[in-house]
């Protein structure tokens, strides 16, 4: 996205960080041998590994100004490659306050980790003037006692709050987010992932989400991470992506 920005028709997108997380390659694809990464290297980190953005998408549609996802959320040390969010959007000459929608693709940890910022012992939203929009089927799955802890960790305290904050709306596919802006259903990395499809003046673009983690995936699409939930319905869902690109 050359210099953070991207036009699709009216429809105006800028990238933001929250920061870049690394890992090697047998921690984060596990099923994939090494000798598969041959031809592949330029995919690959300068260290051999993959890294990849704690992206948010920020989208100016119909009046509207979208957060698409909010990374990690706070820094824990100085050493933390995140916590960069707030930071980014000064950079870019926004504010949180100027948010009216955060649309959360899924409900992983490095996807939700700005919702909520603690004000005197409470829980706030980051984004004051926002609604929150979370698939139904995510937000079932993140109080799944079968899935919390090892998949939606922080989900009681970025997640959960949303809803008794009253700022909390369930996203089904197909839903108009606004005129330009469509959800799409995307399943496998988690049960109610979902894609937003931009059509504006005859242009159309796609938010892929996490369908795909690396850009060796879009040649390889049956390749899944230990990120994915379900890795039978990630390898469905990629193929009918990469079909529409």
């Amino acid at each position: 996205m050359p210099n953070d920005k991207l036009t699709i028709g009216y429809v105006e997108i800028t990238s933001l960080s929250d920061g870049v997380l690394e890992f090697d390659l047998c921690n984060f694809f596990p099923d994939i041998a090494e000798d598969d990464w041959k031809g592949q290297e330029g995919h690959l980190s300068a260290a051999g590994g993959v890294s990849f953005n704690l992206a948010c998408f920020l989208i100016k549609s119909d009046g509207h100004t979208i957060a698409v996802d909010t990374g990690l959320g706070p820094k824990q040390s100085a050493e933390t490659p995140w916590g960069e969010l707030l930071d980014d959007f000064k950079a870019h000459g926004m504010r949180p306050e100027d948010v009216d929608m955060v649309v959360l693709t899924h409900a992983h940890r490095d996807h939700v980790g700005w919702n909520l910022t603690t004000k005197d012992g409470k829980y706030t939203p980051t984004f004051p003037n926002a609604q929150y929009y979370v698939s139904a089927r995510d937000w079932e799955a993140c109080h799944d006692p079968a899935l919390i802890e090892a998949r939606f960790p922080n989900a009681p305290e970025c997640v959960w709050p949303l809803e008794d904050l009253g700022v909390l709306n369930l996203m089904e596919d197909g839903q108009q987010l606004t005129s330009e802006i469509t959800t799409l259903a995307t399943p496998g990395h988690t049960p109610g992932h979902m894609s937003l499809l931009i059509s504006s003046q005859g242009e159309k673009g796609l938010v892929l989400g996490d369908v795909l983690h690396n850009t060796a995936q879009i040649e390889n699409v049956d390749w899944v991470s230990r990120a994915d939930i379900d890795p039978v319905q990630t390898r469905i869902t990629r193929r009918e992506m990469m079909d529409r690109l």
